[in-house]
């Protein structure tokens, strides 16, 4: 079983997936970013993807034009700790729903699998992350399992909800046993903070899980779960910080104040 940090936005930056996977967690993944956009090699695009460190990770990359992810992996040079790359078929924002990616392309299988074979064919590897679908009407077609039986990803991240439900209601784990079905390599995520359901996603035949919100407010829990023998959350949180500062990332106590990291209680 893996257990694999969630990409999240402003959350993990290379400082905090460094702490998660040296307290646990075997992957961590980039916070999402445009192919487009890194195509135009802005300073802020490539920072994002920097990876700094031999940390395991899998870059996030969204988007539609194939053509420019072409271009982007005509250029792109791995650096160390680099594990390939993650489509990014989840994204919940309206504003790229309406442009057509994000949670958008879990309809358009046919698409989806043009891109991942561009990035094979540069010798990555390459696995998807999706919901299950943009509403519950799509949940209902079942256009997540279509997608995952017709892709032929590493891997694929389900998260068990489609992209209308908010975090309040709960993740509904029902569907991953007939991702499981597929025969395809399933991660699972949504809601997973125990070793109880670590234990049930086991059980399915998931052969990994990926955490989110419950590593934002605790980078302890992949070691937790794995009965690591661990410091302080308080002590972890000034590591954090002293990493920041030595990569010239903008922390201090005060903005993780303002932030869900490392508020674990």
């Amino acid at each position: 079983m893996k257990y694999m940090l969630a990409p999240m936005e402003k959350i993990t930056d290379s400082c905090f997936r460094h702490i998660c996977h040296k307290y646990g967690a075997d992957l961590t993944f980039t916070e999402q970013i445009r192919f487009e956009t890194l195509v135009k090699k802005t300073k802020s695009a490539l920072e994002r993807i920097k990876l700094h460190d031999n940390t395991p990770t899998m870059i996030q990359i969204m988007g539609k034009d194939e053509e420019k992810l072409d271009a982007f992996m005509r250029y792109f040079v791995p650096e160390r700790g680099f594990q390939g790359f993650n489509l990014n078929l989840g994204c919940p924002s309206q504003t790229y729903v309406r442009q057509g990616i994000g949670s958008a392309m879990i309809k358009r299988p046919t698409k989806v699998n043009r891109m991942v074979d561009t990035i094979k064919n540069y010798g990555y590897n390459i696995n998807i992350k999706l919901r299950l679908g943009v509403n519950l009407s799509e949940k209902r077609e079942k256009v997540y399992l279509k997608l995952i039986e017709k892709v032929d990803a590493d891997f694929f991240v389900v998260h068990a909800r489609h992209r209308s439900e908010s975090y309040e209601r709960k993740a509904d784990w029902s569907v991953f046993p007939e991702c499981v079905n597929t025969g395809k390599a399933i991660v699972a995520n949504g809601d997973i903070q125990s070793k109880e359901d670590v234990e049930k996603i086991r059980e399915i035949g998931c052969i990994g899980v990926m955490i989110g919100r419950a590593a934002m407010n605790n980078p302890l829990i992949f070691g937790q779960l794995k009965d690591m023998k661990l410091p302080t959350l308080e002590s972890v949180k000034r590591e954090y910080i002293e990493l920041c500062n030595s990569r010239d990332i903008d922390c201090s106590e005060n903005e993780l104040k303002d932030t869900t990291k490392f508020n674990y209680k």
